[in-house]
């Protein structure tokens, strides 16, 4: 998953109509006895995969089609639910750093069997990473620092970096960076050579099969109407609970709930706040409950068309004019948390005491003596950009509304411009904007997709030139292996980040996720793919 500027999480309309997709699965299945005896064997989830543009693992870059991806293809290494710092052991049992200094040996776990029943190697492994690489598709950005990757015997694996001080394994534990069985992709078009970009022809086959070792098969995909998985026979930890999974497009919350009332569906991702409340009260629903690692922030620009965002103190007055408490409290139910900037809590480095100790908060005293050290006691003014969309249950019109109210607090007005989300991100990415509420969730927990961008890509768009003292703290904080060393690192450089007042991080939601009591072993994960499902099964 890439960082979501352009907003993935839509309200769009109800493309999937009233009548079940669920029956297409089930369809034969006769008598009555029989079709609820198959229904109990399929897991059928309600989400918005309207953003969904393909389930080829080497070109997953968007909010849902990791869910999917990730129950098709294990990668090496993974993070358990919660614990986003550490990770944990996959296909790979072990992995050690190699006496050259740039090499990571990967130890496979024997025995894993692809969901067609053949063995896992490291040629597989080989296959998965440089047919990535070389497609050059928005996910190989990630590990531009891989040089190559080795099939050292069939069950050892060494991936040799370029630049050894970048992090790797919290990055290719998304689901992106898996291994493939080189020989059925191969049949299917499919290459890993050098010119991979224009000659391989797999992806179309990949967005309605799969060719890994995750707990489903996928078996079709019907853009904005569904996603179909069957069980992998063949999985190596354990055996799956469901015969079936189904993922429905529903881009509207209000569908989702009902269908969930119904039984239609048994998991519901996308309800609003005033929603949870429904499921709450009903018997045969609970409410699942997970920190995210995304956020909405608000990036204010160091605009040519606005002299008062070029004063730092003008843009640190707008930090300490906000009711950050009121945000959460009002607008998502107080289900959310918020970091210092731009490294979200639950990462190394970050935490809501450190919040608390540097990061903005209420403080219109403060506020108002900045306007005046900036020479601007009353005030000044500032376009503030927004897309027709909403956000974790957050509509940004109405986040704009009250940012806009607490600002003139101390004079500051800001003119709410909201927008087509195409043409907002076109103002934003192009550095025309003044100041744009957006979203943002890299694809894997690794500090260095946050800190990194914020000084590169981000920003370019807010217009901040970089003092090279700042990147080379970005990059010795990432280099550090030492947990305790690098997150002093980052908080020198969450300091930083406030002190230059580009981006003010609003809201970390807490997902709230409606499931049918009938459902059994769900596991929420923030670490870019929503949720694990090899372990889910009929209560």
């Amino acid at each position: 998953m890439s960082d979501q500027e352009d907003t993935q999480i839509r309200r769009r309309p109800f493309i999937a109509g009233g009548a079940s997709l669920l029956g297409a699965v089930l369809a034969g299945a006769r008598p009555a006895a029989a079709q609820s005896a198959a229904r109990r064997e399929t897991l059928v989830i309600g989400l918005d995969i309207s953003d969904t543009i393909s389930l080829d693992p080497a070109r997953v870059a968007q909010y849902s089609n990791p869910l999917p991806a990730h129950a098709a293809y294990d990668s090496l290494v993974t993070f358990a639910p919660g614990d986003y710092v550490n990770p944990k052991p996959a296909l790979a049992t072990e992995w050690s750093t190699q006496p050259d200094g740039k090499t990571i040996r990967f130890k496979l776990r024997p025995d894993v069997k692809f969901a067609s029943g053949n063995k896992l190697t490291a040629e597989d492994v080989q296959f998965g990473f440089e047919r990535l690489i070389n497609l050059k598709d928005q996910p190989q950005q990630y590990i531009a620092h891989v040089d190559h990757v080795t099939a050292v015997d069939p069950e050892t694996v060494d991936i040799v970096l370029s630049d050894p001080t970048q992090p790797l394994l919290g990055i290719i534990a998304a689901p992106e960076f898996v291994p493939m069985e080189k020989a059925l992709v191969t049949q299917h078009g499919g290459t890993d050579a050098p010119d991979a970009k224009e000659k391989d022809k797999a992806t179309d086959w990949l967005n309605s099969n799969s060719a890994g070792t995750g707990p489903y098969r996928l078996t079709g995909w019907q853009r904005n109407q569904q996603i179909q998985m069957v069980r992998n026979p063949h999985y190596w930890n354990g055996a799956p609970g469901y015969e079936r999974v189904l993922i429905r497009h529903m881009s509207e919350s209000a569908a989702q709930l009902l269908a969930l009332q119904r039984g239609d569906i048994d998991i519901a991702f996308n309800l609003i706040p005033e929603q949870v409340a429904t499921v709450k009260a009903d018997p045969n629903l609970a409410i699942m409950a997970a920190t995210s690692l995304d956020f909405i922030y608000m990036a204010v620009v160091e605009a040519p068309s606005n002299p008062a965002l070029q004063n730092k103190a003008a843009r640190q007055a707008i930090g300490y004019a906000i009711d950050y408490d009121g945000i959460i409290r009002n607008l998502i139910g107080g289900h959310a948390i918020r970091p210092v900037s731009f490294l979200p809590v639950g990462v190394n480095g970050s935490t809501e005491e450190l919040t608390k100790e540097i990061g903005f908060r209420e403080d219109l005293p403060r506020a108002k003596k900045l306007l005046a050290d900036a020479g601007m006691p009353d005030g000044f003014s500032f376009q503030l950009a927004y897309g027709n969309a909403v956000i974790a249950g957050v509509s940004y019109q109405d986040l704009g509304l009250k940012i806009q109210s607490d600002l003139a607090r101390v004079g500051i007005k800001a003119e709410l411009a909201p927008m087509d989300q195409l043409n907002l991100r076109t103002m934003y990415l192009g550095g025309k904007a003044q100041a744009v509420l957006t979203f943002w969730n890299p694809p894997g927990p690794e500090n260095l997709l946050w800190s990194g961008a914020s000084i590169n890509r981000v920003a370019g768009r807010v217009h901040w030139t970089v003092p090279p003292e700042v990147r080379k703290l970005v990059a010795d904080a990432a280099a550090e292996r030492d947990l305790a060393k690098s997150a002093a690192l980052y908080k020198k450089y969450q300091e930083v980040m406030v002190d230059e007042a580009n981006q003010f991080v609003l809201i970390q939601p807490i997902y709230q996720i409606g499931v049918r009591k009938s459902v059994a072993g769900l596991q929420l994960t923030a670490a870019g793919w929503m949720a694990e499902l090899d372990h889910v099964k009929p209560a």
